[in-house]
C-alpha cells in the first residue's frame, strides 16, 4: 500500500526568529562594545537555529539610524565598523560629565598629523621639507602610542627610510569610513606655512582644524 504524501508545510523551512527582536539585538551589542562591530561580527551573534543572514542585519542597522533622528546620538559606520555615538550638537553638554581637561596636541603634532593623513605614504624627511623643521621624535612616538599612524612600507631609496600611513584608528577617531571622506585642505585654518606645498581639493580631518584653530593655552 501506497505511504501517503504529506502535505507540504505553509512555512518555508529556515532559520526561526529570535525571541527578541534583530534590531534591539543589534541595538545592545552596539552599546555593550567598546568599539565598532562590523556586519559580519554583528551577524555572528545570530548562530545556529537563530542564523539572520546579512542584508537583514544591513535593515536593521539603516532603521536604528533612522530611529536615532530624533535622540541625541546618531548611529554611523566608521572605518571598522557600525557604533553609536553623540552627535555633534550634542557633544558640549555631554562633555561636562568628565571634570578633566581633554588632551590638547601641540600645533606642530597636528600640522605633522595632517600631512600624513594627506600625503600619505609619506616618510619623516619629507614632512621636515615641507614644514622647513625637524620633527620631534616625540610627536610620531605620540603619534603612534594613538595607533593613529603606522609604518606601511619604506622609500626605495639610500637608507629605505620608513614609510608613515594613517590606520583604522584614525578614521574611527575622526569618525570617517574612508580617507576620501577627509574634508578640503581649504578647510584646515592657521596652516598657512604648509598650505601652499599642498593642494586644496586634497582633504583633512575637520576635527584636526578645530584643534588647530584652538588657541594652545
Amino acid at each position: 500500500m501506497t505511504e501517503p504524501v504529506a502535505a507540504p508545510s505553509p512555512h518555508p523551512i529556515g532559520p526561526a526568529e529570535p525571541a527578541v527582536p534583530i534590531k534591539a539585538i543589534i541595538e545592545a551589542a552596539l552599546l555593550a562594545s567598546n568599539q565598532p562591530l562590523t556586519v559580519v561580527q554583528l551577524a555572528a551573534l545570530f548562530d545556529g537555529s537563530t542564523a539572520i543572514d546579512n542584508d537583514r542585519i544591513r535593515k536593521a542597522l539603516a532603521e536604528l539610524a533612522e530611529d536615532c533622528h530624533t535622540r541625541g546620538i546618531e548611529l554611523v559606520e566608521v572605518a571598522s565598523g557600525f557604533r553609536f555615538q553623540v552627535k555633534r550638537d550634542i557633544h558640549a553638554w555631554v562633555a561636562r560629565l568628565w571634570t578633566e581637561r581633554q588632551s590638547r596636541y601641540s600645533r606642530a603634532l597636528l600640522e605633522t598629523l595632517a600631512l600624513i593623513a594627506y600625503r600619505q605614504p609619506i616618510t619623516r624627511g619629507e614632512i621636515e621639507r615641507i614644514r622647513g623643521v625637524a620633527v620631534n621624535s616625540q610627536i610620531i612616538k605620540t603619534l603612534e602610542e594613538r595607533e593613529w599612524i603606522r609604518v606601511v612600507g619604506h622609500r626605495d631609496v639610500p637608507g629605505k627610510p620608513e614609510l608613515l600611513g594613517t590606520t583604522k584608528t584614525f578614521l574611527d577617531y575622526f569618525g570617517l569610513k574612508r580617507l576620501d571622506e577627509l574634508p578640503p585642505l581649504a578647510e584646515l585654518r592657521e596652516l598657512t606655512e604648509i598650505e601652499p606645498e599642498l593642494p586644496l581639493d586634497v582633504p583633512v580631518p575637520a576635527a584636526i582644524s578645530a584643534l588647530i584653530a584652538t588657541p594652545e593655552p
